[in-house]
């Protein structure tokens, strides 16, 4: 029994919220509802997720709104909670509905908050990637209890991510409470009485298998003559967004070829509850053919099985669980003769038809949603009382050395002005587009890299989609298949300015084709990207610059997110860290521990390369020298009041001599970013992101003269500073540099998460490099 001052009145809801189209929207909509029924004196208010900018015409009941993209709407969402009086937040889960890496921005909302979480799953996947597994290892360590709607995903739960079964409750997904009446009392209100009704509803789109069930229709109208399929719902909004209406036009056009198209009927709206459930009245057989086995429950399924339906589905897991022990029928995946057989047998026979939908209903009455708020109620208040019994952490206002670093807001707008169909201008004259210069291949390839980034953390805009597209094509046109090498000048009037480019831009090329192939989700892009990698990485092997040798390596390793089993690139991974490691024993020295004679441009990548090699090849003396040379450099950076101070482009720093202080460059502070989080990712030691974060900050204006480098009303970068003003052109390279480094802060910040209760010098378990570029 649970205790009087354990018991909730005060809860938030946190998830994607009506009006917004989808079934998780539905689904914390149907929550709040049953929570907060007659009586109950429940407050609950709803804190909800946007996907666009301009958000929702909510109801009274959202008290705020999180931005998907934005991690720190997150934290100020859990700020919101700490002082809003809550007692229980419940977190209505789907990887696919927060911002970052397989969601893993609701991470910042949940370390911020200091008030019992229960964790709601929609999904619990059986063989997660690793930005998957990461985002559950933190759930399971961050909330109190855990929510989920099938014995299954219980048993997952605990077989998989090693959560304590007492920390799980089990309870099925809601359903409105209907009476049982006979189908035909709604189907003149639909134009279909005497008709006997299939219906399938729900968000449309490819995974539904609603093509199967159409390519069955011809055998089941020989036999049952008055059949009409009903597919209710509107194609899901992504759906839309990405491909438009090809899927339900497709089904269309195969209804009509298979001559059954007098019999399918589609309703392409987003129907509400007290029209669905008469839809739902209508049909006398429910059906659901998805494709995915591995989908651990359907709102869909619940809501038809417990109105007292008889169900045909495909054997996913929660259709498994659910039609056991004759309660439904199952049919293979992607048969339609099967499907086609076990409609006949369920439409001509009335007394099975009729005894699986009493049985159906009889059951359905424990999934009804006044049934099962009772059990919501128990699960929040245990985990209310586990939270009082742990002592939890005093409320208090944070100070700033407990908070994350504020990044700066993205803004591209300086990008897309430098880009045209062609690819992106080198240079610029203050913020316009310096045409005289022409294009480059380095700067193409750099923002090629940026726009497969900003595709991971879904700020790709479709404008931006359209110049990675045209970076894509200049990288292409700028390869010579005769010499396997880019050439890399280009004038206005694009014409080449030489045949064959620095060793430089071809290893930069191959950075970001090798990301792009690793990366991207475009699979035709993904697929031009792996071909023309493949294609020039020979060349590199009669190269003898070491950054070429750095730049590839690094490639090779984003390459290898996907492709780690090509043996031609695993030869050039080991051929190229060898090089590395041969140049670092000839210079070397014990106050010089460095790769040349010279501290030059883009210095951070060599160790970078070699951490990288280090730590995926498992050759414990590239990541030694990696990290030995990296914190060498990062010292000789750091100048005497603390901030960065790269080597300056005037002179640079020969070894023995005078170290140029400036012309600082963007690339440098770029560079030093991504290896210390790459060293961070090797080491667990927080040192390095400190590091990263100092270099980062040269940009914002932690530097010699205290100016910002970073525009924020353009989104675009200067290209140096000098020893007293800074140079107010805003280049290609500059601007890249910057927006480089603020992604792969970003990712990184989602990526390790929960690195601050590892202990230093731990290194960090994972499953593949770390995303910086």
């Amino acid at each position: 029994m649970l205790k009087k001052d354990t018991l909730v009145k005060r809860i938030a809801l946190v998830g994607d919220y009506l009006p917004r189209k989808c079934g998780i929207a539905t689904f914390t909509h149907d929550v709040h509802h049953c929570l907060t029924g007659v009586g109950r004196g429940v407050d609950c208010k709803v804190i909800a997720v946007n996907d666009r900018d301009q958000g929702y015409d909510y109801p009274p009941e959202v008290h705020f709104e999180i931005a998907e993209k934005d991690i720190e709407s997150y934290r100020r969402a859990a700020d919101f909670l700490n002082f809003s009086n809550t007692e229980v937040v419940c977190l209505q889960h789907e990887f696919g509905i927060f911002g970052g890496p397989a969601g893993s921005h609701i991470l910042a909302f949940l370390k911020h908050l200091r008030i019992p979480v229960v964790a709601h799953l929609h999904t619990v996947l059986e063989k997660p990637n690793a930005d998957q597994a990461r985002v559950m290892r933190e759930m399971a360590r961050l909330v109190a209890r855990f929510i989920v709607m099938t014995e299954r995903a219980r048993d997952m739960l605990t077989r998989i991510y090693g959560i304590d079964p007492e920390r799980i409750d089990v309870i099925p997904h809601g359903i409105p409470d209907m009476p049982f009446v006979d189908p035909a009392f709604y189907k003149d209100q639909f134009g279909v009485e005497g008709k006997n009704v299939l219906l399938t509803f729900g968000l449309l789109s490819p995974g539904k298998g609603i093509e199967y069930v159409i390519r069955a229709l011809p055998k089941v109208v020989k036999e049952i003559p008055n059949l009409v399929y009903i597919v209710l719902g509107a194609t899901h909004p992504h759906i839309v967004a990405q491909q438009g209406e090809t899927y339900r036009l497709g089904l269309e056009r195969l209804a009509a070829d298979l001559g059954v198209d007098k019999h399918v009927a589609f309703y392409n709206r987003f129907v509400e509850l007290s029209e669905l459930t008469e839809f739902i009245g209508a049909a006398d057989v429910y059906i659901t053919p998805y494709l995915n086995p591995a989908q651990i429950t359907s709102g869909t399924l619940s809501y038809a099985f417990g109105c007292g339906k008889a169900v045909v589905s495909t054997p996913y897991w929660h259709a498994e669980e659910l039609l056991a022990d004759g309660r439904g029928v199952l049919v293979p995946f992607r048969d339609s003769d099967a499907i086609a057989r076990e409609l006949i047998a369920l439409f001509k026979d009335d007394v099975r038809r009729n005894a699986m939908r009493k049985q159906a209903y009889l059951m359905g009455r424990e999934m009804t949603w006044s049934h099962i708020s009772h059990q919501f109620m128990e699960s929040f208040s245990r985990a209310r009382a586990q939270h009082i019994a742990g002592e939890a952490a005093r409320l208090s206002i944070p100070t700033v050395d407990t908070q994350p670093r504020r990044l700066p807001t993205p803004k591209f707008d300086h990008i897309l002005t430098l880009s045209d169909s062609t690819g992106i201008f080198q240079h610029a004259t203050y913020t316009l587009p310096n045409f005289a210069e022409g294009y480059c291949t380095d700067d193409n390839a750099r923002a090629l890299l940026l726009t497969v980034l900003l595709e991971q953390t879904g700020d790709l805009t479709p404008e931006l989609k359209r110049a990675m597209h045209a970076y894509a094509a200049f990288l292409n046109h700028a390869f010579v298949p005769e010499t396997g090498r880019f050439r890399n000048f280009m004038s206005f009037d694009r014409r080449w300015l030489e045949e064959c480019g620095s060793q430089d831009s071809h290893g930069r090329t191959l950075w970001a084709l090798g990301a792009c192939a690793g990366r991207t989700n475009d699979a035709s892009l993904g697929a031009w990207a792996t071909q023309l990698f493949s294609r020039a990485l020979p060349a590199v092997e009669n190269t003898d610059a070491p950054r070429t040798w750095a730049f590839s390596l690094i490639g090779i390793h984003e390459y290898f997110r996907r492709f780690s089993g090509d043996r031609v690139a695993n030869l050039m991974r080991r051929t190229l860290t060898e090089r590395l490691i041969a140049r670092y024993r000839k210079f070397a020295s014990e106050d010089w521990p460095w790769f040349e004679d010279i501290l030059a441009y883009a210095n951070a990548r060599l160790p970078h390369a070699l951490i990288l090699s280090g730590r995926w090849m498992n050759h414990p003396e590239a990541l030694e020298i990696g990290l030995k040379s990296l914190r060498w450099l990062v010292g000789v950076q750091t100048a005497e009041e603390g901030h960065f101070r790269p080597i300056g482009s005037n002179g640079f720093y020969p070894r023995g001599g005078q170290r140029a202080k400036f012309d600082q460059q963007p690339i440098e502070a770029h560079a030093t970013v991504s290896a210390c989080i790459e060293a961070y990712g090797a080491t667990g030691d927080e040192f390095w992101m400190r590091e990263a974060h100092r270099a980062f900050d040269w940009f914002l204006g932690n530097n010699d003269l205290g100016i910002s480098m970073y525009d924020p009303t353009t989104g675009g970068c200067s290209d140096g500073l000098h020893i007293d003003r800074i140079n107010l052109n805003q280049g290609a390279e500059s601007t890249l540099a910057f927006h480089l480094a603020l992604q792969e802060i970003r990712l990184a910040e989602d990526q390790f998460e929960s690195l601050e209760n590892l202990p230093a010098g731990e290194p960090i378990d994972e499953a593949e490099p770390a995303a910086t570029s």
